[in-house]
């Protein structure tokens, strides 16, 4: 098999696995509870929240942990507008964010909030200008994320960051597909809020962690027991926490290690692609995006075809976020970024990661231009 699909998931690393073990069965107490036994979790729980802190510049008070990504983004957003909705109703975002911030929002406005969604030029790069114009007096909060999960590139939010704290507004970013892999200080970036997921960065699925900066005005999110200061409310998963702890760990140790080599086997792809295929749009900055995002449109054929003949030949790719997977509708990235819906409906995104080699991206130039001209053969379309 060949994965090129990172950015949807990673592999957890062995050393991951292997510290996630004791505490499903020796160390399994409750954290909660006052005997040894529960000690050993509590402990292993406020090492690991430790270790998320270490990553980003934080401080470990600072560290809620999640159930991942979905529930860090939901909390941020929901949190801040219901303790602040007695200063304002309005929240910023732009036209490209994962769905766990999009969808936030939308039911926010059901509940009576204003949203402002910002829009982005072709490259994907919000308006510094419509976002800055659209900034009012019950302006509460500013969400926009640090990279693209689907196109991969990179949003200027320290900027962001000091347009929000000049107008005395929160500023929250979905840092999901960037933590481990870009230098991030949250205190000295001027992020208020700041949601990861532990499954992005060769952790465990099912854990993840939102930082809320001391003296943000929050409302708890999930309602039961004290927990997490009473934040988040449920018994943690310790073994989750555990292997996210680790994780961040060992991106402290080889932050940035594999960086150059990554990007260049992306350029190898997205090169070879370009020249042997024709009426092939890249997607994304060319430049100013993540290391190991690739995502293109390739005109007269399904995305979803294309994957099914790559999965044939043993290639794991996407046609853009996995949490949209399963609609027949274009990306609302691209859509955003100005390609048209029909030419969207052609997406291929390729991710790399640690265990991507040269032979995985010589396969895939090897497969893809063949498949492509099987497809097109089929399109009525197309005229080479």
């Amino acid at each position: 098999m060949i994965y090129l699909d990172y950015n949807a998931t990673t592999p957890a690393d062995a050393k991951v696995v292997e510290a996630m073990l004791p505490y499903f069965s020796d160390n399994f107490g409750n954290p909660s509870s006052a005997y040894r036994l529960a000690h050993t979790s509590l402990k292993a729980k406020e090492e690991a929240r430790e270790k998320v802190a270490s990553l980003i510049g934080a401080k470990p008070n600072e560290i809620v942990f999640t159930s991942g990504g979905t529930e860090a983004d939901n909390f941020a957003i929901k949190g801040v507008a219901f303790a602040n909705k007695n200063k304002g109703n309005h929240i910023i975002t732009s036209t490209i964010e994962h769905h766990a911030v999009f969808n936030s929002c939308k039911w926010l406005e059901e509940q009576g909030f204003k949203i402002s969604y910002i829009p982005v030029d072709k490259y994907g790069t919000i308006d510094l200008n419509k976002l800055k114009d659209s900034i009012m007096d019950k302006t509460i909060l500013i969400s926009v994320m640090h990279a693209n999960n689907e196109v991969g590139t990179i949003e200027p939010i320290n900027e962001i960051a000091k347009l929000a704290n000049k107008n005395g507004i929160y500023f929250h970013t979905d840092a999901v597909q960037t933590t481990a892999k870009v230098p991030i200080n949250v205190h000295n970036m001027g992020i208020d809020l700041f949601s990861l997921s532990a499954h992005k960065f060769y952790g465990p699925k099912g854990v993840g962690a939102l930082f809320i900066k001391k003296g943000t005005k929050m409302d708890e999110f999930m309602h039961g027991g004290h927990q997490e200061k009473g934040m988040r409310a449920g018994t943690e998963n310790i073994p989750g926490i555990a292997g996210l702890g680790k994780a961040c760990e060992l991106a402290i140790q080889n932050q940035y290690a594999e960086e150059e080599r990554i990007k260049t086997l992306r350029d190898k792809l997205e090169n070879k692609i370009l020249n042997e295929i024709d009426e092939v749009v890249l997607n994304g900055h060319p430049t100013n995006r993540l290391a190991g995002t690739l995502n293109v449109c390739i005109k007269y054929v399904e995305g979803e075809s294309m994957l099914l003949d790559l999965d044939s030949e043993g290639i794991c790719a996407s046609t853009g976020s996995a949490c949209t997977s399963g609609s027949f509708d274009p990306s609302h990235v691209l859509v955003a970024m100005g390609v048209s819906p029909v030419t969207a409906q052609g997406a291929l995104r390729f991710s790399i990661g640690r265990y991507t080699t040269e032979k995985d991206i010589d396969k895939v130039i090897e497969v893809l231009p063949r498949i492509v001209e099987r497809l097109r053969k089929m399109s009525p379309l197309y005229k080479k």
